[in-house]
C-alpha cells in the first residue's frame, strides 16, 4: 500500500474577502476530487485573504499509479490562471514505514 500527499501553497489574485477566497478555492478542491478521485481540502492559512493551502491525499496499491495521479493534480493546479502556485510539498509513504 502506498499513500501520497501533496500540499499546495497558493497566492490568489485580487481577492479582498474570505468569501471571494472561498469562491476561488472551492472549485479547485471540487475539481481535484471529481477528476482524480483524491481527497482534497483547504488545509491551512484560512484566515488570510490572498493565500491558500490545499492538501491532497491518495491511497493506491501501485506506486506508479500514485505518482501519475499526483503529477496530474499538480499540473492541474499549476495551470489555473486565477492562482499562482508558490510551492508544492510531496510526500509518499509505504506500509513498511
Amino acid at each position: 500500500m502506498y499513500v501520497g500527499t501533496l500540499s499546495f501553497d497558493l497566492l490568489l489574485g485580487d481577492v479582498r474577502s474570505l468569501k471571494e477566497k472561498r469562491s476561488l478555492v472551492r472549485p479547485i478542491v471540487a475539481e481535484l476530487h471529481r477528476k482524480y478521485a483524491v481527497s482534497a481540502a483547504e488545509t491551512g492559512v484560512q484566515d488570510l485573504h490572498r493565500r491558500a493551502e490545499i492538501g491532497v491525499a491518495l491511497v493506491s496499491g501501485d506506486a506508479g499509479h500514485l505518482t501519475e495521479v499526483l503529477d496530474r493534480c499538480e499540473r492541474m493546479v499549476a495551470a489555473r490562471p486565477e492562482v499562482e502556485l508558490l510551492s508544492v510539498r510531496r510526500r509518499m509513504h509505504t506500509d513498511d514505514e
